[in-house]
């Protein structure tokens, strides 16, 4: 039997590729653009592209060339201030790329060179370019010109409009990452692009997943107080909304990404006790514990004897430790990486001899153990080891060689990749990659719908950022927004899917991801 039915997951499965794809054309309907993208407005003069982008886009996202030419000369239709308001808006762009700040570029967009600068300009910043193309009717554009103030042209009017029957058909082969016509807009995080079709897909011929909750910050207990209880009630909702597992850091001090140093953060193992205590069903472990926190063999015959209090529950996480400020502060030795790595393999090679019978003696490079023994030894057979990290020539190939599950980050198309190095690495020690678990790490805000979403974005979104970080960073999304964006780890290869939430102690939420997690059941 594969050593990663350990962790539950009983059904084989083929793997598939990840189905990411990014359209190069939407239909009539919803276009969904990633968060932050560039979106450049290509049509003639009373094609509605002003207009349209008012309604879709909060008005400090829309640069517009008619607005800088007022700006930096007398009015909108100053044409004598156009070569320096395109040079503004030029420089705009630039820093809003630069800021990662999704960006409406308003103006005809009939120039090639102008077009495709703009397109290279997100490329240069890794960010995602979108045309939508505005094909109105003639008539109807010199109808809506004559209307204006000051009326474009007639004869300027219909160079451009003969232009666009240019343009519009070389728009699918410029490159934008997609091509619309004008439609109700949705800005969402990137992997959840394509979530309406994988939604679909899962649903019709759904692949099994399982799920776990990330507890990384303990800022919602009101005080030291209430943490017990708290904690308690989190873990009480997470079994009953189906997940498979309970996770917390092992760190001593607040970590940077997370919050401030000075934030609760109770010790790892002590907690996992409690949680032991509290609950029936799921699983337990650190993501994952720093290799020179604790004297290996001790912490060994913790994780034994967690599993026997919690009645063969515990999952050990492991991992080289990186955050060199808490060694500091504790007093724990900080090696260069290779002393530390070298300890992970000496910890990997010792741990099953110390869960095993007897009390055999452990040589290693980096510590000894006279009597690598447990008593009570652990109800499991093997307690499954987890090791955190994606390094392609260490971490990894420790993975193939010692681990039963790997924790990845990043998203399908970096999964894809990761694995196919693991399986390299399995296939030089003759092993078969099956065996070994792979779970990814990421945040989520889950709600039921998307008036509920905004809801909870509102509620939760901090004055020092935008709505487009906050929604990118925590992956805001649906129900079915994300049982789209999993299903896709899902095909990159996934068996579990690890996740922490902003807004943990609301009920509602945690419901709401036991829906995602129901339709990987």
């Amino acid at each position: 039997m594969p050593r990663w039915t350990r962790f539950g997951l009983n059904r084989r499965r083929t793997r598939r590729d990840p189905r990411l794809p990014t359209p190069v054309a939407s239909p009539p309907g919803e276009i969904r653009l990633p968060i932050p993208c560039l979106v450049v407005l290509v049509g003639p003069s009373g094609s509605g592209k002003s207009t349209w982008a008012e309604e879709q886009f909060p008005a400090d996202q829309i640069v517009s060339s008619d607005r800088l030419r007022a700006l930096v000369g007398t009015s909108e239709f100053d044409q004598r201030a156009s070569k320096a308001a395109f040079q503004v808006l030029d420089l705009v762009v630039q820093e809003r790329l630069r800021r990662k700040l999704t960006t409406v570029v308003d103006t005809t967009g009939l120039d090639d060179e102008f077009r495709l600068g703009l397109l290279e300009a997100a490329r240069r910043r890794g960010i995602a370019c979108h045309a939508v193309g505005f094909d109105t009717p003639p008539t109807e554009c010199r109808a809506r010109n004559k209307l204006q103030a000051r009326p474009v042209p007639s004869e300027v009017l219909t160079a451009q409009i003969k232009r666009w029957e240019s343009v519009k058909h070389q728009l699918a082969d410029e490159g934008f990452d997609g091509v619309h016509s004008p439609g109700p807009v949705l800005a969402v995080p990137s992997d959840q692009l394509t979530a309406p079709a994988l939604a679909a897909a899962q649903r019709k011929e759904p692949v099994p997943m399982r799920f776990g909750l990330q507890l990384p910050s303990f800022t919602w207990a009101d005080s030291p107080q209430a943490t017990g209880a708290t904690l308690r009630r989190i873990a009480h909702t997470a079994e009953g909304a189906g997940f498979d597992s309970l996770w917390v850091m092992d760190h001593f001090i607040q970590i940077p990404q997370v919050g401030r140093e000075w934030e609760d953060m109770p010790e790892a193992y002590t907690t996992l006790g409690y949680l032991a205590g509290v609950t029936e069903q799921i699983r337990l472990g650190t993501l994952v514990t720093g290799i020179m926190y604790r004297n290996p063999a001790l912490l060994g015959k913790m994780i034994a004897t967690l599993d026997v209090l919690s009645g063969g529950r515990m999952i050990c996480g492991l991992g080289i430790g990186w955050f060199e400020r808490e060694h500091t502060a504790y007093g724990f030795d900080y090696p260069p990486v290779k002393e530390r790595y070298a300890r992970l393999e000496d910890t990997l090679q010792m741990l099953p001899l110390l869960w095993g019978k007897g009390a055999p003696s452990f040589e290693g490079t980096t510590f000894d153990v006279p009597e690598a023994m447990s008593y009570p030894r652990p109800l499991q057979d093997e307690i499954p080891i987890l090791i955190g990290g994606s390094g392609e020539k260490k971490t990894l190939r420790m993975v193939a060689r010692y681990a039963d599950a790997c924790n990845i980050f990043g998203d399908p198309e970096t999964l894809t990749h990761k694995l196919g190095v693991l399986r390299q690495h399995c296939e030089d020690v003759g092993r078969d990659p099956s065996e070994i678990e792979v779970t990814t790490l990421s945040t989520v805000l889950v709600a039921e719908d998307r008036d509920a979403l905004e809801e909870r974005i509102e509620a939760l979104k901090p004055d020092s950022m935008t709505r487009d970080e906050f929604v990118r960073t925590v992956n805001a999304g649906t129900v079915e927004d994300h049982i789209g964006r999993f299903r896709a780890f899902a095909d990159a290869g996934a068996d579990c899917a690890i996740v922490n939430t902003p807004d943990v102690t609301h009920g509602p939420s945690l419901q709401a991801m036991g829906e995602v997690i129901e339709a990987f059941a």
